[in-house]
């Protein structure tokens, strides 16, 4: 990665390293979130639900730490060949993740209270 082009602006190179940071975090808070979530499990009459919202935090986050570091591959990459940037590919598949989330994590509490 380094040995190609020539080496960019230092802020540039520090901006997409920020991102990738903060992408990092939000595949983190993802992977706690379906941690956080098996605690649930004892209090719900739907236990699958429970598990299916956890699998989809846990893989969305691994999902999204994959896609960060491959996007600041390819910006890093961008930067150095002097190329256009690459459109954003993933993100939608991310916000995608947290709707399905968000409703599994609702139908459980939903199924709590009935």
């Amino acid at each position: 990665m380094y040995a190609l082009g020539e080496e960019p602006d230092p802020r540039f190179t520090m901006a997409n390293e920020r991102t990738l940071l903060a992408w990092l975090r939000t595949a983190l808070a993802l992977v706690v979130a379906g941690v956080a979530l098996t605690a649930l499990a004892d209090y719900t009459r739907e236990s699958w639900l429970i598990a299916a919202a956890t699998t989809v935090a846990c893989l969305a986050g691994s999902f999204t730490a994959v896609m960060a570091y491959l996007r600041w591959q390819a910006l890093e990459r961008a930067l150095r060949l002097q190329k256009p940037l690459p459109a954003p590919s993933t993100v939608l598949a991310v916000v995608a993740a947290v709707v399905g989330l968000a409703a599994l994590a609702f139908g459980a509490l939903l199924a709590r209270s009935l």
